[in-house]
Parts: C-alpha cells; sequence; structure tokens
C-alpha cells in the first residue's frame, strides 16, 4: 500500500490522462521542458513548421482539454503547443512548495518558450489560463503576437457570488473525486461535458493536494491600454463563474479595437469540448494571417 493517501486517485488520473491522450485526432508529441520551477509538459502537434500557438487550459483541466479543437487548429497550419501548468494536476512537475507569485508564474512561461525555442508565439487561455495568457502579454508584449481569451476569468469582471460559494468547498477537504464530479455537473447544468475529460478532472481533483493558484488583481484600465497584441474574447453565454454579457461590454470597453462575442448555449466548462466547431472557427479566423 502506498504511504501517500491520494496515491491510487494520482496513478488513476495518470493512467487516465495517458489515454485521452491516445484518443486525439492527431499524434502526439510528448515534450518535456526543463524550467528553473520545474519539468513542464507540453503536448505538441500539428505541423512542425507551423505558426507555433501555445495553449493554457484552466484550473485543474489539464492540456488534455483542447482535444476536441485540436485537429481543427492544426489543419489551419497552426504548431499546437499544449502546455500542463505547473503546479496544477497533470503531468508537470514543480519543484518547489509553490510559486512564490505573478512574477514566478510569468517567469516560468517565459523559461517554458525558451525552453519550446519559440521567440513568440499565438496565446490561447481559458479560464485560469486566460488570466495567465493576459496578464503574460501585459508583461511581454514582444513575445505574443495574438491573444486569444475563452471564457477568462479575473480578467474583465470577478466572479459570481453565488459561483464561489460553489466553488470554494473545493479548496477544503477531502479531496474526493465525487466532490469535484458535482462541481462540474452544476456548472455545465449536467448536459455537454465529455465524460473522460470529467473523469480526468474529477480524478486529478483527487490525486493531487489542495494548492492555492497564483493570482492576482484584475487588470486595471491603464495595463489593459497598454495592450498591444490583437486579442480576441470569446465568452460562454451560460457561464455560471461571470455574467457573459456583462464582461463582454466591459472588455469591449477596455480595448475597444478587440473581437468580442459570446457564444449561445455554452457553458465555462463546456465551451471547448461541446462546442468545438466554433471555437475552432472563430479561433482560426481570428488567428488567420492578415486577419485585422
Amino acid at each position: 500500500m502506498s504511504a501517500h493517501p491520494a496515491a491510487p486517485a494520482r496513478e488513476a488520473f495518470l493512467a487516465a490522462y495517458d489515454e485521452a491522450l491516445s484518443r486525439w485526432p492527431l499524434p502526439v508529441e510528448a515534450l518535456t521542458v526543463p524550467t528553473p520551477y520545474g519539468a513542464t509538459r507540453v503536448n505538441a502537434c500539428g505541423p512542425r513548421g507551423g505558426r507555433p500557438l501555445v495553449l493554457l487550459h484552466g484550473g485543474g483541466a489539464t492540456a488534455t482539454c483542447w482535444s476536441a479543437t485540436a485537429a481543427g487548429l492544426a489543419g489551419a497550419g497552426h504548431r499546437l503547443l499544449a502546455v500542463d501548468l505547473v503546479g496544477d494536476p497533470g503531468r508537470s512537475t514543480l519543484d518547489r512548495p509553490r510559486l512564490a507569485g505573478l512574477p514566478d508564474l510569468l517567469g516560468w512561461l517565459d523559461a517554458v518558450l525558451d525552453g519550446l525555442d519559440v521567440p513568440a508565439a499565438d496565446l490561447a487561455g481559458h479560464s485560469y489560463g486566460g488570466w495567465i495568457a493576459l496578464r503574460y502579454a501585459l508583461r511581454a508584449p514582444a513575445r505574443v503576437r495574438r491573444l486569444a481569451l475563452l471564457d477568462p476569468t479575473r480578467c474583465f469582471a470577478g466572479y459570481r457570488a453565488r459561483y464561489l460559494l460553489r466553488a470554494l468547498p473545493l479548496l477544503l477537504p477531502p479531496r474526493r473525486a465525487a466532490k469535484a464530479r458535482g462541481y462540474l455537473d452544476w456548472e455545465s447544468g449536467g448536459t455537454g461535458l465529455d465524460p473522460a475529460w470529467r473523469e480526468l478532472y474529477a480524478l486529478g481533483y483527487a490525486g493531487f493536494p489542495a494548492a492555492r493558484p497564483v493570482t492576482g488583481p484584475r487588470p486595471g484600465a491603464t495595463e489593459l491600454r497598454a495592450l498591444t497584441a490583437p486579442t480576441l474574447v470569446l465568452l460562454a453565454e451560460r457561464s455560471r463563474t461571470h455574467d457573459a454579457r456583462a464582461v463582454a461590454a466591459r472588455a469591449r470597453r477596455a480595448l475597444p479595437d478587440a473581437s468580442v462575442a459570446v457564444l449561445p448555449d455554452a457553458s465555462h466548462h463546456t465551451l471547448l469540448t461541446a462546442h468545438p466547431d466554433e471555437v475552432t472557427r472563430r479561433l482560426t479566423a481570428f488567428l488567420a494571417p492578415g486577419h485585422p
């Protein structure tokens, strides 16, 4: 018997993770990128000479969440670099108790791009990954060609109080898979979730210790005015994390030149898996050479 009470769940998670990658619609090259913060897993696919597109997932979602959009994005000529966030459930490892704050988090992403030999890339982030992507684009504008924010959290508005009441218990013990399943089912309304991804998320929650993510204030108006990367903001109409239409209005005011849209019938956690064709269509149009 393992001395670590979460070891069986972690082993089940890693097996489910590898199974999820085996079902991707095109071959995946599993890369391990050394960084000063720990080894980072990057799942690469698409044409090797394609335009780099770095994908940052939401909290607990793992890089496998991009499976349904991978074929379309790669087919449009992008070299996909789907990163497992360090310190989060996944195949990246953190070689310290935790990241000290935003400078560490952005320094880690710098090191990942350096290790991949990618001086500049298109950057897309979902949920918490959207917050990281926006913060990185503000911190390292020369490295971000285009920026896509998919139902991003804490970029233009805070969380709904009802959402916090439902989500905050996930930070408290016990860390059981059933708790994570219940949370996902509530947020998605019980529809549109990919069953295999839902189970992977739940196993990751049960198999990894609680770790407070690096957070910080929303970017202010002055900061957002300094954003140089062309930006797409795609929101999920039925997201329970925030009021999507209110967020869209704030994004338009803050970034008048950005492309902002609300996708009907999508929830925060089903945006990528239940609506891949529409998400892929909008992303590839936005990322296409010559797009304004």
